[in-house]
């Protein structure tokens, strides 16, 4: 059931789905609450990505819900949760490689322009050459605006995927796995990023950092073997027993 407090953007409810004879989530429920940082970590094959999934509409639950924004929105295609404000990136950078920043930034910022407008030329796409030059100001793109994709580093090219991801002015951003592979000093500056969208925009991160996640989260849901676990704050969820025997492998005394 959508819950009616207006502070919840996201509201999941039992979400289950199985793969065969695998329950990969198993009716999961928690709600994330409007302008807040909401991070789903586990140890491996928890079925946090699984459960990202799920929420972005990028596969369908075999029983559950999920309300965003008020809305019932179970079962709907990514395109669809993406014109209702609910946008993603991916663990694995996908970016036209052989376009330029701004090539790429335009082609997610179309998706503000009337589809009669898709071929017109950057100048005629008011509100998609706005948005561009929004982007590039806040992501700091400024001196790659016109170097291939390709050729950015790793660092970079996570940061213009976050870009393209905010380019459609989501209520909702997924980000999945985002310092994935970064260098210390890179993941630093993603996590000033991310923290610098919370407010404008709710945030739900699957990271594999727990470092990362505590500085960073308003909220945390941990999973483990496709339930979740338990959720809470950083500071409740660092402090809890169950969770350091299922996420250390060990119990850390407080």
């Amino acid at each position: 059931m959508a819950s009616s407090d207006n502070d919840i953007i996201l509201d999941v409810s039992e979400l289950s789905v199985s793969f065969g004879a695998l329950k990969a989530v198993d009716q999961v429920s928690f709600t994330a609450r409007r302008g807040d940082i909401v991070s789903l970590i586990g140890p491996n094959g928890a079925g946090k990505s699984t459960l990202f999934n799920l929420v972005s509409g990028a596969i369908s639950p075999t029983h559950g819900t999920v309300f965003f924004n008020g809305e019932h929105v179970t079962g709907m295609s990514p395109n669809q949760l993406l014109h209702r404000g609910l946008s993603r990136s991916f663990q694995i950078t996908k970016l036209f490689f052989e376009l330029s920043v701004i090539e790429n930034l335009r082609l997610a910022a179309q998706a503000l322009e009337p589809a009669r407008h898709a071929f017109l030329p950057l100048s005629r796409s008011l509100k998609a050459g706005r948005r561009i030059e929004e982007l590039i100001d806040q992501f700091g793109l400024e001196d790659k605006v016109y170097e291939l994709a390709g050729y950015l580093s790793h660092g970079e090219q996570r940061r213009l995927e976050i870009a393209l991801a905010m380019a459609s002015y989501p209520k909702l951003l997924l980000l999945d796995e985002p310092t994935q592979g970064m260098s210390h000093a890179d993941t630093e500056e993603t996590a000033k990023l991310i923290k610098s969208l919370a407010g404008d925009v709710s945030v739900l991160l699957v990271e594999h950092d727990v470092s990362l996640v505590m500085s960073l989260s308003d909220h945390v849901v941990v999973m483990a073997q496709g339930k979740k676990l338990t959720e809470g704050t950083p500071q409740a969820v660092r402090a809890n027993s169950a969770v350091q025997t299922a996420y250390f492998g060990e119990r850390r005394d407080a």
